[in-house]
């Protein structure tokens, strides 16, 4: 059977390695193991045709690599400085920090690794087509928290963001950078939450603010929403019953899962079931997924 390459986000290791059947070898944060039947969630990229080569000298390493794919990623993992001088002699997607909105790259990237001083892991395609699955953005500090980065990278790869004009419902808004984000974008924003946002924020035009509980918000109260967006702290189980009313809408939604520990973990399953559903893990989630149903 055909192995599959997948490297977990830092310190969720453990977490992935139990979504994981048929683990051969682990190195580092990167796992190879029988492809799973069931979509893996805890993973920052896939590697999805692993293979293995000798070499006997640094450019012995670069050629083989040249002559699989055209751009690659380094994963550091042992033989650190043998694995840069390789590196030195390859094309390589630049890691740079990039402004928001950022355009997926056309060209494929590869990833690859040292397995030892004269063993190269390879995999000409990956999931990502970002180093190691990681988007480094050019970073703002005019939000009031670092959450708005979650949003940023779930549009990019999604590829699908709000136009200038729509109208955007966003519970558990407080401090308020996903509403920045939203608003930044040309979006109408009504934010809702217990706690106030920050006031740079509320006074941004285009901007309606709620103080209330956002679970007691019904669907049928906003026919003019275009998306939906929660970052509210909950369980899992209340967060898809909230969810539930709104899958009737020719709505949007895109909603951060939130857990408590590996108890809640299989109650995943129930979000894979919603037609059109998607649950990645961004490299700005920690321990959180983001889900989304997009039309």
């Amino acid at each position: 059977m055909a192995l599959v390459g997948y490297l977990a986000p830092e310190g969720l290791e453990e977490t992935l390695a139990q979504e994981l059947t048929g683990v051969v070898a682990r190195y580092g944060r990167l796992f190879l193991a029988e492809e799973n039947k069931h979509p893996v969630h805890w993973v920052q990229n896939i590697w999805y045709f692993p293979q293995t080569f000798s070499f006997d000298s640094i450019s012995e390493a670069a050629k083989i690599l040249r002559a699989l794919g055209p751009l690659w990623a380094l994963y550091p993992h042992v033989s650190l400085r043998r694995a840069e001088l390789i590196s030195a002699l390859l094309p390589f997607f630049p890691k740079k920090q990039r402004p928001f909105p950022v355009m997926l790259p056309k060209v494929p990237l590869g990833s690859w690794t040292l397995l030892d001083e004269k063993t190269l892991l390879t995999s000409p395609q990956c999931l990502s087509p970002f180093p190691n699955g990681e988007i480094s953005f050019a970073e703002t500090k005019i939000p009031p928290s670092r959450a708005y980065l979650k949003l940023w990278e779930f549009f990019t790869l999604a590829g699908s963001r709000p136009l200038p004009g729509d109208s955007c419902l966003e519970v558990g808004a407080s401090p308020g950078s996903w509403t920045w984000v939203l608003q930044q974008l040309g979006c109408s924003v009504i934010a809702v939450d217990r706690a106030p946002l920050a006031p740079q924020i509320a006074a941004l035009p285009r901007v309606q603010f709620f103080q209330q509980d956002a679970f007691s918000l019904y669907a049928h109260d906003f026919p003019q929403v275009n998306w939906v967006f929660c970052d509210v702290i909950c369980y899992p189980e209340k967060l898809l019953q909230w969810i539930l009313p709104w899958l009737s809408k020719k709505v949007s939604l895109v909603c951060t899962v939130k857990f408590q520990g590996a108890r809640d973990y299989p109650f995943i399953r129930h979000f894979e079931q919603i037609a059109g559903s998607r649950l990645m893990h961004l490299p700005h989630n920690k321990h959180e997924l983001t889900w989304s149903r997009l039309l």
